[in-house]
């Protein structure tokens, strides 16, 4: 039932007088209403966003630090604006001195700075070429890895592999050839393997169905002679017969209460140690193992 009530107002959006039945009504439209609404909210994101940024800025780690005369391996590679690991680096070479406390390296805020007082002479050491004196000829390659003529002179082109010619022989350099090689070897942990056949008859696939679930679930394969073989294990998992093991992982959150880093300073260094992560709805989970490695004490003799 519509109120009796007759209220005059003025529209909080546009600013024309209108009728309100509602001592609630600031708008003379729901259009009005509408766009008074989402001013309301940008307005109230702008401000928790300036919030936000100023925490931030009075809470950085170098404002923590700047006074402190004695700092961990963490604060100082944030103080010099490097990586732990470049800090370990300067300790082992002796340009920096460590004191252990109980489980803390703490070094001297006066030494770092000291470092700059002494400044050597900046030059480029020269980058020497190393000639390539091993070479394997084609017909070895064949022999030694079950691959054909034709399919060599491809993989070369594509990876740069150097080569000469000698006598009416290609030569191909051993050391980019066998490097190539152990890039492409399966992994040593995976032991069980199924050959093309063995899939087609389990899962009654043909070959393009297999070749394109092979590629789509991106399954480790090998080769020996001619025959391909594919991981057991994987291709189980990606049919759903077999269990994936569950990886462990710390919450961004949790890694930099850990570590006593920042969420800055935490994507650098799994960004430069290339250490796995993944996305799980909201969250960024980045690989415990790994990061554990990257974090442990160093040890200085």
């Amino acid at each position: 039932m519509k109120s009796r009530i007759e209220i005059k107002r003025i529209c909080a959006w546009c600013g024309k007088e209108f009728i309100a039945y509602k001592t609630t009504t600031n708008c003379c439209s729901h259009k009005c209403g509408n766009a008074l609404y989402k001013k309301r909210k940008r307005d109230a994101a702008i401000i928790a966003n300036n919030n936000l940024t100023e925490k931030i800025v009075t809470e950085k780690p170098i404002e923590k630090i700047k006074d402190k005369p004695f700092l961990t391996i963490t604060e100082t590679a944030i103080y010099l604006g490097v990586t732990r690991p470049t800090i370990y680096g300067y300790l082992k070479r002796g340009d920096l001195k460590a004191t252990r406390i109980g489980t803390k390296f703490l070094l001297s805020k006066d030494d770092i700075n000291n470092m700059f007082n002494h400044p050597a002479d900046f030059k480029l050491p020269p980058k020497e070429k190393q000639a390539i004196t091993e070479f394997y000829t084609t017909a070895e390659i064949i022999e030694k890895f079950n691959v054909s003529e034709s399919w060599i002179f491809v993989m070369a082109k594509k990876n740069k592999i150097p080569k000469t010619f000698n006598r009416g022989k290609t030569y191909w350099s051993k050391k980019h050839i066998d490097t190539y090689f152990s890039s492409k070897a399966p992994d040593a942990n995976i032991t069980e393997w199924y050959s093309v056949q063995e899939v087609q008859d389990k899962f009654q696939m043909s070959l393009n169905a297999i070749y394109s679930f092979v590629y789509k679930n991106a399954i480790p394969k090998k080769k020996v002679g001619i025959t391909v073989y594919y991981s057991k294990k994987h291709f189980d998992i990606a049919k759903g017969i077999r269990q994936a093991e569950e990886p462990k992982y710390y919450t961004v959150r949790e890694a930099m209460e850990k570590f006593k880093i920042t969420r800055d300073q935490l994507y650098h260094y799994t960004k430069y140690h290339q250490i796995p992560k993944i996305k799980k709805g909201k969250y960024t989970l980045i690989s415990k193992p790994e990061l554990d490695n990257l974090f442990e004490d160093p040890i200085i003799e």
